[in-house]
């Protein structure tokens, strides 16, 4: 088998940029994850990553060089990717340049500095990018050039939809060469007009989920579709249960035969009527609530607040056709990931998994441009069996998590529940 490239993964998540690189053909060596849930999700997804949960200013390039040499991977990293958490230069939330949480930038610059990839794939928020945060995002940038990387310029805002994505979701991209090697470029985009007749690679909201609405949503207990149930033709290929499609050379997972993730809240019989009133691409106006339109794109899906800061659930579409919000498993369509990719099985685990995670289509367009500079045709690349992990990783709490990767349980807060569960009904 030929040996494929290697990846690293920083702010991992559950793994939305580690699918979409090793659907380019990478194979994601290393994870840095710091919520212990969400790194058991890894975990279970990608079983032969060495997967780290705890805060990165405590992981050092040693330790990630000498799990290198347990797998017995090569010693030159191709690429490490990853998309610091940005709340402090989010255009939605408290603007602070000097906001604590943006040293988690640094980390991630220190940790290039000392592996030394060949690329790097920096993801952040388009905040980043305007007013006072600009000077932050030049001074970065002389920063990853004076540790020896040429920047793509000019920096660009992609659009997950423009690259086939159901879901507008615009994301500040840095892609960063060695000066040793070829420079890798921006992917191009594959839909050109979306108001003209060359919309090959547009992905409706109808294109992603409609077959789904033929099941009722389970309420309380997830008890998994049969896959036989489903329709994965025509664009909805690559959401199939087994790897086709865009994941084609992503590792054979040993999957179970039914879906899970189409569980529901419950609504009060006025949200119900209220959302039977809103039109299809507007928002209902008392929960501010956007329903999907079938032809349309979804609109961005966010993670809520962190434990620390009350654990809300962002606020989720409304069905087009279903007086309902969307389930999991929907909005993982949306998010371009297939249906045996597996998450939490709750809805607030999973919904903060979704919203914080890459869209897996755009992460393998920016792998695959990375494949292109280092002159690598990863159709050469065969795919292993990975093993089946236990499914019961998917329901720990955070104390079984913590304790599962031997790190305190209170190192992230406890969630609480307020307003926002009530108006979910979760």
């Amino acid at each position: 088998m030929k040996h494929r490239p290697i990846a690293i993964d920083l702010f991992a998540g559950c793994g939305g940029m580690s699918l979409g690189l090793e659907a380019a053909g990478f194979d994601i060596a290393v994870a840095v994850e710091f919520d212990a849930v969400h790194s058991l999700v890894h975990h279970f997804n990608f079983p032969y990553c060495q997967t780290i949960c705890r805060d990165i200013a405590k992981v050092t390039s040693r330790e990630i060089w000498e799990l290198l040499k347990l797998k017995g991977y090569a010693t030159d990293v191709s690429l490490i990717a990853g998309g610091p958490p940005c709340q402090g230069f989010s255009l939605i939330g408290k603007r602070q340049i000097d906001d604590p949480r943006n040293s988690l930038v640094f980390e991630y610059l220190r940790i290039v500095g000392e592996i030394k990839p060949k690329y790097f794939i920096f993801e952040n928020v388009p905040g980043m990018a305007t007013g006072k945060h600009k000077q932050f995002l030049e001074e970065l940038i002389s920063e990853f050039e004076a540790i020896g990387y040429t920047i793509n310029q000019p920096i660009k805002i992609l659009d997950a939809s423009e690259y086939g994505a159901p879901q507008k979701r615009r994301r500040l991209i840095l892609i960063g060469s060695r000066k040793d090697v070829t420079m890798a470029k921006y992917p191009l985009t594959k839909t050109i007009d979306f108001n003209s007749a060359k919309k090959s690679a547009f992905t409706s909201v109808y294109d992603a989920i409609s077959d789904l609405e033929l099941i009722p949503a389970f309420i309380d207990t997830d008890l998994g579709i049969p896959a036989s149930k489903l329709d994965y033709s025509g664009k909805r290929k690559k959401y199939s249960v087994q790897p086709r499609d865009i994941f084609k050379l992503c590792h054979q997972r040993t999957v179970d035969t039914k879906i899970y993730g189409h569980i529901g809240s419950v609504h009060t019989q006025r949200s119900i009527d209220r959302f039977i009133l809103t039109e299809p691409g507007t928002v209902e106006p008392k929960s501010r609530f956007f329903k999907l339109s079938p032809t349309g794109l979804c609109n961005t899906l966010r993670a809520g607040t962190n434990s620390d800061k009350g654990a809300y659930t962002a606020p989720r579409p409304i069905h087009y056709s279903i007086p309902r919000c969307i389930t999991v498993r929907e909005a993982a369509r949306l998010h371009t990931f297939p249906d045996w990719f597996q998450f939490h099985r709750t809805i607030w685990h999973g919904f903060r998994e979704i919203g914080n995670a890459v869209i897996p289509l755009l992460s393998k367009e920016l792998g695959s441009s990375v494949m292109v500079a280092m002159n690598i045709n990863p159709a050469n690349f065969n795919r292993v069996i990975l093993e089946k992990m236990p499914e019961d990783l998917l329901l720990y709490n955070m104390s079984q998590a913590s304790k599962y990767w031997g790190i305190s349980d209170d190192v992230i807060p406890k969630r609480k529940r307020g307003v926002s569960q009530r108006l979910f009904g979760i």
